[in-house]
C-alpha cells in the first residue's frame, strides 16, 4: 500500500502548494476530525454495560484503513483520534458543530484565498481520507513528502 499512499500524497500535494493553504489545512483538518468525533459521540447500542458510540465505530474503521496505508503514520493518527474522541465527546454538540464549520472555513479560505484552486476532494473523494494523514506527516515527517514546488502567494 506504500506505493498507493505515495501516489495519493503526490496528487494531494499538487492541490496544497502555497504556504497559506498548507497552514489553513494544518489548522482546519484537525478541527474537522476533532469535532466530527464529538458530533458522532452518539450511543448506538450497548455491549453489556458499555455504550458503543458512532464515533467509536468511525474511529475503528478509519484507523484500520489508515494503518493499512501506512502502519506507523496510521497508528500515530489512530492514537491522536482516540485523544480527540476523549476530548471532543465532553463538549456540547453545538461547540463541536461550530468547530466543524470553522474547520471547513479554514479549508475553503486556504483554497480560495491562497491556492486559487478547488480542493483536491472535488476531483478525488479519497483525498477526504488522505488529508488527515498528509497533515500528520507534514508535522511528524514519518514519510518522505512528494517533491512539490511551494508557491509563495498571499
Amino acid at each position: 500500500m506504500a506505493g498507493k499512499l505515495d501516489s495519493l500524497f503526490a496528487d494531494y500535494a499538487q492541490h496544497h502548494r502555497t504556504a497559506g493553504n498548507q497552514w489553513c489545512h494544518l489548522v482546519g483538518i484537525p478541527l474537522i476530525a476533532f469535532s466530527l468525533l464529538g458530533l458522532l459521540a452518539i450511543e448506538l447500542f450497548r455491549v453489556g454495560a458499555w455504550p458503543v458510540e458512532a464515533s467509536l465505530l468511525f474511529l475503528l474503521l478509519t484507523a484500520q484503513g489508515y494503518i493499512r496505508l501506512d502502519a506507523r503514520l496510521g497508528a500515530a493518527l489512530a492514537v491522536i483520534y482516540v485523544l480527540f474522541y476523549l476530548g471532543a465527546r465532553l463538549l456540547p454538540w453545538q461547540v463541536n458543530l461550530g468547530l466543524f464549520v470553522l474547520g471547513w472555513v479554514f479549508q475553503f479560505v486556504g483554497h480560495g484565498v491562497f491556492e486559487k484552486r478547488s480542493p483536491a476532494f472535488f476531483h478525488n473523494l479519497a483525498h477526504l481520507r488522505v488529508g488527515p494523514l498528509w497533515v500528520l506527516n507534514h508535522v511528524l515527517h514519518l514519510r518522505p513528502e512528494a517533491p512539490v514546488e511551494v508557491v509563495q502567494k498571499g
